[in-house]
């Protein structure tokens, strides 16, 4: 299901300076992609309108952050320099549109970007908190780069300036997204960053292949200065409803030593079940979730290793009932309640490193280089409130292998996967394993290779393994081929250009070929059209000043297989995180 284009190209006010700015830059694009823009590029686009404030000596690139570590320094002054969505300072931004949208745009507050780093004056200098900090600020979608640097030294001290930079958060406008032969489309008002605080409120209204939506959501990612997070969520959807709440402090950074909170879900739905991109029947799903829990972190010693252990309670209600329509169930999946303690237990390596053009176009990405290990066991007992007991268990662990000069080649290897033992067997079995592979051509190209497969075993009669255009494989409908098991491998080679269309969007594209296909009995028994191919291209559009969507992907697909029902020509249009 498509995400949709949202914001910049909805935008109303944002529009309007696209369009006027258009008109004006059009003739002279060519020129302005061989000076300005390439030297925008080149720095995360965090140009300032000056240098750090007068009254802090600039010394940049004279201090090396692991000899001030090393040297045993405190931290100073820190100064907040956050840039506003254009820079006046590049000629290609110096229009009045664009100084216009800044006057309009309300920028983050400096308290709200110093409150999330992990230092504070006074403090001893750590070159590793300065890289997390960095990090925490720029997984804000408010933020499109963030860097902390060093600018001088005295009387024991090392001043630091904090350089960040807003993006667009104001989105009242319009979506449509398509993927798989299906439209999705809808209107919101949605703030990402209101009055600056970082908040998040969003109005709306959205439809798709599954439903049609009203929401309202509100996100507090540091209620009342603190690390603690609240979320509350509202839907009156045209099958139900859905009420969710949330309060917790997560494990914000590596050096967290405390964790913890609790959350609500209660879901009201109808849930349909497909086949060769066609619903086969529906049923209404009624779903409860509780949580709660505490945990605690540390490091390893002597290791660059994170250890983190976290206890709680799940209470977890599926209900199921027939509804009136010509698609009913004849048969409703059984009924379920859960309700068990857990352990949950995490490792992970401080092995974090900044890569440009890998899953983004000229952004600064966090990629996390090492190993990683998630489990979670929990048991359910009639005792506690269950009707059925059983042993709950989770698992996700990855690692990356890299070599080549600049890491010109990555293998990315991911797996997840739970399942629950009752009544002396394995039920609800789904793992999934992912291999991704990255070879870095070029500056401006890079080849990209996946290959990915899910098996499961005795799955809960509401879930399906499905492959189609919504989970990867562009050119056919959604949701087309049931299966126990499926696999897919794609290959794509990607480009990264310089244009930079109208200050607003990265560009880049792409030449893809999806291969996959099921196998087993699926959850519904229907027939199978074998191993699927598609080819392809898109364009690829990166947002650099928006906070809605990363990239946003139009392809088109062409399907090489199939019935004759399926269209030779597949349209995709969707806003993804990842090129």
């Amino acid at each position: 299901m498509a995400l949709g284009v949202k914001s910049m190209l909805a935008n109303t006010a944002y529009i309007a300076c696209a369009l006027l700015f258009a008109l004006q830059t059009l003739a002279q694009a060519a020129g302005e992609r061989s000076s300005t823009t390439a030297g925008a590029n080149s720095s995360n686009d965090l140009q300032r309108p000056g240098a750090p404030p007068t009254h802090v000596e600039d010394t940049r690139g004279e201090l090396d952050p692991q000899a001030l570590e090393a040297a045993g320094l405190h931290i100073g002054e820190i100064v907040i320099d956050n840039g506003d969505v254009f820079d006046p300072s590049i000629p290609a931004e110096n229009h009045a549109i664009f100084r216009l949208a800044n006057r309009l745009h309300i920028e983050t507050r400096p308290d709200v970007i110093r409150d999330q780093l992990l230092f504070k004056p006074g403090d001893l200098y750590s070159a590793n908190l300065t890289r997390e900090s960095e990090r925490i600020l720029r997984a804000n979608d408010y933020l499109f780069d963030a860097r902390v640097e060093p600018v001088r030294i005295h009387d024991g001290l090392v001043d630091l300036v904090v350089h960040t930079k807003d993006v667009w958060t104001l989105n009242p406008g319009v979506n449509f997204g398509r993927s798989g032969g299906e439209n999705s489309s809808g209107f919101q008002f949605e703030e990402s960053n209101l009055l600056g605080t970082g908040r998040s409120i969003m109005l709306g209204y959205d439809q798709d292949v599954d439903r049609s939506s009203r929401q309202i959501r509100y996100t507090d990612p540091h209620f009342r200065g603190t690390w603690n997070e609240l979320k509350l969520s509202y839907e009156d959807n045209s099958d139900g409803k859905l009420r969710e709440l949330s309060y917790k402090q997560p494990f914000y950074s590596l050096a967290t030593v405390r964790a913890g909170g609790a959350g609500y879900r209660d879901w009201d739905r109808i849930d349909s079940r497909y086949n060769l991109g066609e619903v086969v029947d529906k049923f209404r799903h009624l779903e409860q979730h509780v949580e709660g829990s505490a945990g605690w972190g540390s490091k390893v010693a002597n290791s660059n290793w994170v250890r983190r252990i976290s206890i709680g309670v799940a209470y977890d209600s599926d209900e199921f009932q027939t509804i009136v329509d010509p698609l009913a169930a004849t048969s409703l999946p059984e009924d379920r309640t859960l309700a068990y303690p857990f352990v949950d237990i995490e490792l992970l390596q401080d092995a974090f490193e900044e890569r440009r053009n890998q899953d983004q176009i000229e952004r600064t990405e966090d990629f996390y280089a090492g190993p990683y290990l998630r489990a979670r066991l929990g048991y359910a007992s009639t005792a506690w409130g269950s009707d059925r007991d059983a042993v709950v268990m989770g698992l996700k662990a990855g690692t990356a292998i890299e070599h080549g000069d600049e890491h010109k080649y990555s293998l990315l290897i991911e797996s997840q996967g739970g399942a629950r033992y009752e009544r002396g067997t394995i039920t609800n079995a789904l793992y999934a394993a992912e291999a991704r592979y990255y070879w870095r051509v070029s500056q401006s190209q890079l080849f990209f290779a996946s290959l990915s497969g899910t098996i499961s075993k005795n799955l809960d009669q509401d879930r399906q393994v499905l492959l189609g255009g919504d989970s990867g494989l562009r050119g056919y409908p959604l949701r087309y081929q049931d299966g126990s098991s499926r696999a897919l491998f794609t290959l794509e080679q990607r480009y990264y250009t310089k244009y930079y269309l109208f200050r607003l969007f990265h560009v880049g594209g792409a030449v893809f070929f999806d291969m996959g296909r099921t196998w087993g009995r699926g959850t519904i028994s229907g027939p199978t059209e074998g191993l699927l191919k598609d080819v392809g291209v898109g364009l690829r559009f990166g947002s650099s000043r928006s906070a809605f969507g990363n990239v946003i992907h139009v392809d088109l697909a062409f399907p090489l297989d199939g019935d004759s029902s399926i269209d030779k020509l597949q349209l995709v249009v969707e806003t993804k995180k990842s090129f």
